[in-house]
């Protein structure tokens, strides 16, 4: 049944077409906007249900127009440790809307975000650890790439680690790593499996001295967190002068995100947020980050659990693809694959705060 909800907004024009493909343009965004309109969003109030109502988290505005409406599923209690879960894949079911300011997307009402951030805290999550060898080759032609930007080695910090992966790969190719996981059973297997210390619990119960990091990394991160304007202003605090931000992110704008529409596989309940390559670039200016690259992110992960998450598209078509695959022998070849994910590296463009990391 759809929630009455309390917002201004109204419905626009369906932005996807028969088949399912984006077709709608998005919204105008006003670069004259002065500093006080551009201020961070009111704070979240609550709707019903759990759910809460936010503003934009890109241009603050309370405007939004509805992209497609909430399919909460029929006397069945919704499990948020479950949704929120790094290898979380299941169907937005929330209502999805478009800020009429600056275009950005997002979910609205939304689970509240002390119980998202309590979500991801709790809970195990072995089929993402059955993939860390994939992730680790991943992750390791990305500190490769991030070298080339850097020009050096140095001290990295990697908010939302999961599993350690991204660290393992950058420590053994000579950088000083650190990180934290809000999954406690994630950062207690990535500490055991890799040597390592992951700190647990999320980035503003760390204490971590400002201006220490060379380069600070939010792989698949910046989408989950209920605030992230928030997350990135911390950032801001926490990088030396000229430091790199790296976000990685799932495009909403990307062809294939446009082509297979509400059957695009990050079309997730555990995203919150929905950039595009415009949005995401106006988001780090407006915190102080001048965007260096933008380009696509190739992932490796194996074909049966790609296959299996395929799901999404055709369970049929998933369960014959993955019986061929094991039938040839190649369910546990890693394969490289691209739906949408694109690398941001961006540079503190002015000096960082000398006290505290803004909250």
């Amino acid at each position: 049944m759809p929630l009455r909800l309390r917002t201004a907004d109204a419905t626009a024009a369906d932005p996807w077409d028969s088949a399912g493909r984006v077709t709608a343009t998005p919204a105008t965004y006003n670069h004259g906007m002065r500093a006080a309109q551009r201020d961070q969003a009111p704070p979240a109030t609550h709707v019903a249900d759990g759910l809460e109502h936010v503003a934009c988290n890109l241009c603050g505005a309370d405007d939004a127009a509805t992209v497609s409406e909430a399919r909460y599923p029929e006397g069945r209690q919704r499990d948020l440790v479950r949704t929120f879960r790094a290898s979380g894949d299941e169907l937005l079911i929330d209502r999805l809307v478009e800020c009429r300011r600056c275009g950005l997307r997002y979910v609205n009402p939304r689970p509240a975000g002390t119980a998202v951030v309590a979500a991801y805290a709790a809970g195990d999550d072995p089929a993402y650890v059955s993939q860390v060898e994939a992730r680790e080759r991943t992750f390791a032609a990305a500190v490769a790439h991030i070298e080339s930007l850097t020009q050096a080695r140095g001290r990295v910090l990697d908010i939302g680690t999961a599993a350690g992966a991204f660290l393992a790969a950058a420590r053994g190719r000579g950088w000083e790593v650190d990180g934290c996981e809000p999954n406690r059973w994630l950062a207690d297997w990535g500490s055991r499996h890799y040597g390592l210390r992951i700190r647990s619990g999320e980035l503003f119960d760390q204490d971590f001295v400002p201006q220490s990091f060379d380069v600070v990394t939010l792989w698949d991160v910046i989408e989950h967190t209920p605030d992230p304007s928030r997350v990135v202003r911390h950032v801001a605090g926490l990088l030396r002068p000229g430091g790199l931000l790296i976000v990685n992110y799932p495009d909403i704008g990307s062809w294939i995100a446009r082509f297979l529409g509400r059957r695009w596989p990050f079309l997730t309940s555990v995203h919150l947020y929905y950039f595009t390559r415009t949005t995401m670039t106006r988001f780090l200016e407006r915190h102080g980050f001048d965007v260096v690259e933008v380009r696509p992110h190739i992932q490796r992960l194996e074909l049966d659990y790609l296959l299996a998450r395929g799901a999404v598209l055709s369970r049929p078509l998933s369960n014959v693809a993955r019986a061929a695959a094991t039938c040839l022998g190649l369910s546990g070849r890693q394969a490289p694959y691209w739906i949408g994910q694109t690398f941001v590296a961006a540079r503190l463009a002015a000096p960082a705060p000398a006290g505290p990391p803004g909250d």
